[in-house]
């Protein structure tokens, strides 16, 4: 799939994270142009990604980044968004009003935003292309002291769902990956808060005994965003070593 998306052009939110760096590299190998956004400013990013920095939570900063793929590649082909935190370790009756309402800002309403202007931008350019949400094993089955991640992974599912049968007459296809445990530093930070050992949590989350790596969501996303996935939409893939299938 080395050449899948030339000529294309890609969103990637949440870039400066272990899966969303591996994305937006992944979709530069397959040819892609990328526009890619995060909260923290970066230079580890591959040559052929306009970087942005700003809160997916805010309206006019999604907006802006979706004009500015438009304005400086003349369309938009494909999305994957990857923004997403993670930092409870209490069950819901402990749950801090604040950290829930910043769960959902991040999770729930970046992904909405960032969905309701990429959706305008292909569909004004009426060629179709795809949206890549990045969902959770969570969205499926949650993990314990998880109640404001769940629900806003929960949500996540369910905006892509819905989405895919609203606009697949416009020919866009609407996906989500649920990534299970991934080598990231989303992943070692939740091990770490739950003095955990990594090795425990992989042989408890995983069939294979080992965490994914972030390349692989990066070659799901490439998959969803590419013309190998065509007639699929609504669809949850989990990338999860097998945790769903148990």
């Amino acid at each position: 799939m080395a050449d899948e998306l030339q000529g294309r052009v890609a969103i990637v939110t949440g870039a400066t994270g272990g899966m969303g760096r591996a994305i937006c590299k992944r979709l530069v190998e397959a040819g892609a142009s990328v526009v890619a956004t995060d909260l923290t400013a970066t230079a580890d990013l591959p040559d052929g990604v306009s970087y942005h920095t700003g809160d997916v939570s805010n309206p006019d900063h999604m907006q802006a980044v979706v004009a500015s793929a438009i304005e400086s590649f003349g369309r938009l082909d494909c999305a994957v968004n990857a923004a997403g935190i993670e930092f409870e370790t209490v069950p819901l009756a402990d749950c801090a009003d604040d950290d829930f309402d910043q769960m959902m800002a991040v999770n729930t309403k970046g992904v909405f935003l960032s969905m309701k202007y990429e959706l305008r931008a292909l569909i004004q350019a009426g060629n179709g292309g795809s949206i890549v949400n990045i969902a959770s094993t969570n969205s499926f089955r949650p993990q314990p002291s998880q109640p404001a991640y769940t629900a806003s992974k929960h949500a996540v599912l369910g905006l892509t769902r819905s989405a895919a049968i609203d606009y697949a007459q416009h020919n866009i296809r609407v996906n989500c990956i649920a990534p299970g445990a991934i080598n990231t530093p989303m992943l070692h930070n939740a091990v770490e808060r739950r003095n955990r050992d990594l090795d425990d949590v992989a042989k408890r989350l995983s069939y294979f005994g080992r965490v994914g790596e972030a390349r692989e969501i990066a070659d799901a996303a490439l998959f969803l965003c590419s013309d190998a996935s065509t007639f699929t939409t609504g669809h949850a893939l989990s990338v999860d070593g097998g945790m769903l299938a148990g």
